[in-house]
């Protein structure tokens, strides 16, 4: 299986690559298409995609270490799912407010 890590980098800094990288990617990991599959109608080797994906993937990589918005949005994430959990516990006195707490981590979901 392809590392999904790379389709969340690819949305939060493909427009920093350069084009061809940006497409390769995309193709590889949102299309899953196969090396073969992206190098034919490019006219270029199965071995120019491998090397341009790997170069385009070590970039991302250099991306999220320098600004980290990729883990910043997975830990938002993660904080609008805890808080979903966390109101389904709040007692029934307490249910209005748990719903709109509720509704309000689902829109911050929705927003990542």
């Amino acid at each position: 299986m392809k590392n999904l890590d790379f389709v969340l980098l690819l949305d939060c800094y493909g427009g920093l690559l350069t084009e061809r990288q940006r497409d390769l990617l995309d193709g590889y990991y949102n299309e899953d298409l196969s090396l073969a599959e992206l190098a034919e109608p490019r006219g270029i080797s199965r071995q120019a995609v491998h090397d341009s994906i790997r170069r385009g993937e070590r970039q991302l990589l250099s991306f999220e270490e320098q600004m980290g918005l990729a883990a910043r949005l997975k830990n938002c994430r993660s904080l609008f799912e805890k808080i979903e959990i966390l109101t389904t516990q709040l007692s029934d006195s307490d249910s209005e407010i748990g719903s709109q707490i509720a509704d309000a981590a689902k829109d911050g979901k929705a927003l990542l």
